[in-house]
């Protein structure tokens, strides 16, 4: 099961904020605007964390962790609120919600916060895909019970590409990511692909005049 935040928030600049700062720390992230998008995603691939705002424009973030809590108890949930009050602290954290940050908020405390549920939670343990799967304690990938022998940036570009599953990434997307620079030489990125195929990963599609993405097949 691949290990991500959903973000439940309608500002976009909050939610672009909270996705960079979250994302470079090494988190996946989805980020959704609206209840309906985001209890559509969960039906589909329950979160390890979920960042739930208050006020939404269709609906209540507290009806939300209500819900959730109910059919998904195991997911850490934090709520985001300009609201402040007490009153609404008290109910979201009877309702089952794990942490509670007031906006405005610091992004690198919201950060650390996130990191520290998921390292109760187990989320940042591993990721699997069909007969992929990747330990990140372990730095250890095996694909249908074989180990692969990955160096260091075949394993963070395998992983990256698994936490945006179905997602096209550009080339400099994934040098940013995994090299740390958005400008460079993109053979490097379509190097370690063909290294990452030649080794039996069949999950990674070319994307032509974009890049590539991760795509599960069963």
């Amino acid at each position: 099961m691949q290990k991500t935040v959903y973000l439940l928030e309608d500002d976009k600049t909050i939610g672009e904020l909270v996705r960079c700062a979250l994302e470079m720390s090494g988190v996946a992230v989805e980020c959704f605007t609206t209840v309906a998008d985001f209890t559509a995603a969960v039906e589909k691939q329950p979160p390890a964390v979920a960042l739930l705002d208050i006020m939404l424009p269709d609906g209540n973030g507290l009806d939300v962790l209500s819900s959730l809590k109910q059919k998904h108890s195991s997911v850490g949930v934090i709520m985001l609120s300009a609201l402040g009050q007490e009153t609404d602290k008290v109910r979201g954290l009877n309702l089952g919600a794990d942490d509670y940050i007031s906006k405005p908020f610091g992004v690198l405390e919201l950060t650390a916060r996130v990191n520290a549920l998921l390292r109760r939670s187990g989320g940042n343990a591993s990721l699997v895909r069909g007969g992929l799967s990747l330990d990140e304690e372990t730095m250890t990938a095996t694909l249908r019970g074989v180990k692969l022998e990955l160096n260091n940036k075949e394993f963070n570009l395998l992983k990256y590409l698994m936490q945006k599953e179905g997602k096209a990434l550009t080339r400099e997307n994934i040098l940013n990511a995994v090299w740390g620079y958005d400008e460079g030489e993109t053979r490097t990125v379509d190097n370690h692909v063909a290294r990452l195929r030649k080794l039996g990963i069949d999950y990674i599609e070319t994307v032509f005049g974009v890049g590539y993405k991760f795509v599960y097949r069963e």
